[in-house]
């Protein structure tokens, strides 16, 4: 049964209404209150906004604030990294950062190229966790070896054990996993080429990650990781 715009789901003896919206490609559900036979619509029930983008923003908030909190958990630094390489990949993951975030498709006024159901929104939140997950347990796997920038830390040794055993890199394996869902949620090319293009820049970074790591590490225990284990995603050329 319909009344105006809204959909009514029986409920006992009351019903609920909901209407459905559809907001940046992905449809919006908001809770408008309880048709009751006697007394109508039930004024007292305010309106909740439940929409599959609130959750992505506070997946994504939630693991940047704690991230950052955690910087603070490392070992003193010996030595780092400074190459032409490291301003590139810097300024190119700012660069894609800007293009996946749903503001600038907004701002700049670029359509869902198509809508992503409720169900699949919500299915690719699981997906988003599972990568930011993954990088989680790779962070605390190395413990005081983690940095952010190219560096060689007290006592830094080869980790070779945990996700390190399946992946050399599986931090940005879990940050591009979930940036492309974040970017297929979104349904904007300037999402798609913020994604792809972060996704080059983590690429190039472990590239140079793991020319430092053989120089300092010593090449015969590097390069046997190397042949042993794949760079980014498993069961993929060792490369």
């Amino acid at each position: 049964m319909r009344a105006g715009n809204a959909l009514r789901d029986n409920v006992s003896q009351s019903e609920t209404i909901r209407e459905y919206t559809v907001n940046n490609g992905v449809p919006a559900s908001r809770f408008i209150g309880r048709w009751s036979p006697s007394g109508g619509r039930d004024k007292a029930n305010k309106n909740v906004i439940i929409h599959p983008n609130e959750t992505f923003e506070v997946i994504w908030a939630g693991w940047f604030a704690s991230w950052m909190a955690a910087s603070f958990w490392s070992a003193r630094t010996e030595k780092r990294a400074r190459t032409w390489e490291t301003w590139i990949y810097r300024s190119t993951i700012c660069v894609g950062v800007i293009l996946i975030a749903p503001w600038t498709a907004q701002a700049l006024g670029e359509k869902p190229i198509w809508e992503v159901g409720h169900n699949a929104a919500y299915a690719l939140a699981g997906v988003i966790v599972a990568g930011l997950t993954l990088t989680w347990w790779a962070r605390i796997h190395l413990g005081r070896l983690w940095s952010s920038a190219i560096t060689r830390k007290e006592e830094d040794r080869l980790i070779d054990t945990g996700p390190y055993a399946f992946m050399r890199h599986p931090v940005y394996t879990g940050l591009i996993t979930a940036l492309l869902a974040t970017a297929v949620t979104e349904a904007t090319l300037l999402a798609f080429v913020g994604a792809v293009i972060v996704a080059l820049s983590l690429w190039l970074k472990a590239r140079a990650e793991e020319r430092f790591l053989t120089a300092e590490l010593g090449s015969d225990a590097y390069e046997a990781y190397r042949r042993r284990v794949p760079m980014l995603f498993p069961f993929l050329p060792h490369r």
